[in-house]
């Protein structure tokens, strides 16, 4: 593991739990508006597909988090490369990363996806009102399980065998918002440096 000490403070559980909070129970009005908005069932396979892919990638970035080290991007970071210190600042906070990646945005994604896998099997008995809803609905909750399952295994293994590279692509995404909207999107870190 890249870092094994924690930054989680009391401070900062009440503040993620509170948040949560408030992320999902907008998530839960956007979800419910969708399910009885959209009439297309394209556009609605369409947003689940890519809600599994927040997922699945949101589940590779709090693994790679913590399977990183430090080391090469202080190499980088000497060097100005942009995305180097994101990434450093990314490693130091592993545990909070992680939180936010695997638990927070993995579990909206969750609930989101199950609510438009209601809006489609919905939409579906509304075009075809022969089929067993029972039935249809056992399915694609299969199919939203077996694609976020089966997409995390295969991210957890690239996760783990290139962590440093999926920190890096993130720190230079960090950095290309940063320099797009100016905003420091995290504090820099204070711990130890290599030499």
């Amino acid at each position: 593991m890249g870092n094994n000490k924690s930054t989680v403070t009391g401070k900062y559980i009440i503040g993620v739990g509170t948040g949560s909070f408030i992320l999902a129970i907008i998530f839960s009005i956007v979800s419910e508006t969708l399910t009885r908005k959209i009439n297309s069932l394209y556009l609605s396979f369409t947003i689940l597909i890519l809600i599994i892919l927040i997922g699945i990638i949101a589940d590779v970035i709090g693994t790679a988090v913590t399977a990183a080290t430090e080391a090469p991007f202080h190499a980088r970071a000497s060097k100005k490369v942009p995305g180097a210190q994101q990434g450093v600042a990314l490693i130091r906070n592993a545990d909070k990363v992680a939180n936010i990646a695997n638990d927070v945005i993995g579990d909206i994604a969750g609930t989101v996806s199950g609510a438009l896998g209601i809006s489609l099997v919905v939409q579906i008995i509304t075009y075809q009102q022969n089929l067993d809803q029972l039935l249809l609905n056992i399915l694609i909750t299969g199919l939203i399980a077996s694609l976020t399952v089966g997409g995390k295994a295969a991210g957890k293994r690239l996760a783990i065998t290139r962590a440093n590279e999926v920190i890096f692509t993130v720190g230079r995404l960090l950095a290309g918002l940063e320099k797009i909207t100016g905003i420091k999107l995290g504090k820099k870190s204070r711990g130890p440096k290599y030499k």
